[in-house]
């Protein structure tokens, strides 16, 4: 059998679980190359204890160059387009041909799109906005803090408003909480729309339930930095002193420039396989729009969530269907559309929520109450994920089969 070329394009959560799991699944003989314009991975889920000043940065970032001790090859540089036709990718090292192409870009932040938003808003969604938020929080003694959902879609769902919480809980623990107001703004009906309404109006209770007001139905349309405004579609605006957004996400740039855009200009994918329409070419992670079966609300995009769990698990999917394609077999794998997550609330508290979101005619998603447990279990997760990027065999391990069990319904039947 002729040696083939993997390229793996992005060092997130999903380029990174598909890198690895290729070299699991391939022989030496193949190569496995995985493309950052980086060169390192951030553990972004813990971006929101970074914005509180439980973690250090780095705490979180760990060298891609390590993975090369297991037999992956890392280029640190950015890919400018692919010619899915030639199988070529265009970086900025030059360019470098491929037999499968395995896509996990991300989505960008795009905090230009709103007139105002990116002079005026602190943001926790990349490593220095995270730190320059820990910074304005520390400084902040009263007034208004608004949290705004500037754009729809955005990766993990959950967060805006685990951050509303962690930061309620942050400025109770510093004695200021009497002295500030917090506010949550979204276009969305209410939070984690396409988890269903049962578990959105289950985090919005919490959000109450800690003296954060909520305002749905909110899209941003500009910013008065000076005046410290904000400007809603709908004709109202607020007033702030502190501004926290999440900035509206855009399609990598490559998707755009190798035409391999679909609807919104984001990547399309079979929901079940992840191929992405061209020969030898799969699509996972953030910058895929999948679609969800069935409609249950005609105000909320029907695609999945983008989130770290299902990205991991959609790059075990790519990787062993390219693996398939590799042995000339064809392809069985499929994407289940199952997750979960641990939802920070502070207090040394989680909630946790798990669910099919491929189920029809909505998705069937459970949400468990704060517990130290669930908190816990991310805290572990955390470590075990950057074990994993480390010289630590047994974290990879503990990892997967971690997942794996964390992926289960009987398991979390059993809570």
């Amino acid at each position: 059998m002729a040696a083939r070329t993997v390229v793996v394009v992005g060092g997130g959560v999903g380029g990174f679980s598909a890198a690895t799991a290729l070299r699991r699944r391939l022989g030496s003989e193949h190569r496995v190359v995985l493309v950052e314009r980086t060169g390192r991975h951030v553990f972004t889920p813990s971006l929101l204890w970074l914005m509180v000043g439980r973690r250090r940065p780095a705490d979180l970032v760990r060298d891609l160059s390590r993975l090369e001790r297991r037999g992956i090859e890392v280029r640190r540089a950015e890919v400018l387009a692919v010619d899915a036709q030639r199988k070529v990718a265009e970086t900025s090292a030059g360019a470098l041909p491929y037999d499968f192409l395995v896509l996990a870009p991300g989505a960008e932040l795009a905090p230009e799109a709103v007139p105002g938003l990116a002079g005026a808003a602190h943001s926790f969604y990349d490593l220095d906005g995270a730190v320059r938020l820990w910074g304005a929080l520390r400084g902040f003694r009263e007034g208004r803090l608004a949290l705004v959902v500037a754009g729809l879609p955005y990766k993990c769902p959950a967060a805006p408003y685990e951050a509303a919480l962690l930061i309620e809980d942050y400025l109770r623990r510093a004695g200021r909480r009497d002295r500030v107001e917090l506010a949550v703004y979204t276009p969305e009906p209410f939070p984690l729309p396409t988890a269903g309404e049962t578990l959105g109006r289950a985090v919005q209770r919490l959000l109450e339930e800690r003296g954060i007001a909520f305002h749905p139905g909110r899209r941003l349309v500009a910013v008065d930095g000076e005046g410290r405004r904000l400007s809603f579609e709908d004709g109202s605006s607020a007033d702030y002193d502190l501004l926290v957004a999440v900035p509206p996400h855009r399609p990598p740039a490559l998707v755009a420039a190798s035409g391999l855009g679909g609807p919104g200009g984001w990547l399309s994918a079979d929901p079940l396989t992840l191929r992405a329409g061209h020969e030898g070419v799969y699509a996972l992670g953030d910058a895929v729009a999948l679609p969800l079966p069935g409609r249950y609300r005609p105000d909320v995009p029907l695609t999945l969530p983008r989130a770290g769990v299902f990205a991991h698990a959609q790059a075990e999917v790519a990787a062993a269907n390219v693996a398939e394609e590799v042995e000339g077999r064809a392809l069985r794998h499929t994407f289940s559309g199952f997750g979960f997550c641990f939802l920070e609330v502070g207090r040394g508290k989680a909630g946790a929520a798990c669910g099919d979101f491929y189920a029809t005619p909505a998705p069937a998603v459970r949400m468990f109450p704060p517990r130290r447990l669930w908190h816990l279990g991310k805290v572990v997760f955390e470590r075990t994920w950057l074990a994993g990027l480390g010289d630590r065999p047994w974290a990879d391990l503990a990892l997967r089969w971690g997942l794996r069990l964390m992926a289960s319904e009987r398991l979390w039947n059993r809570f």
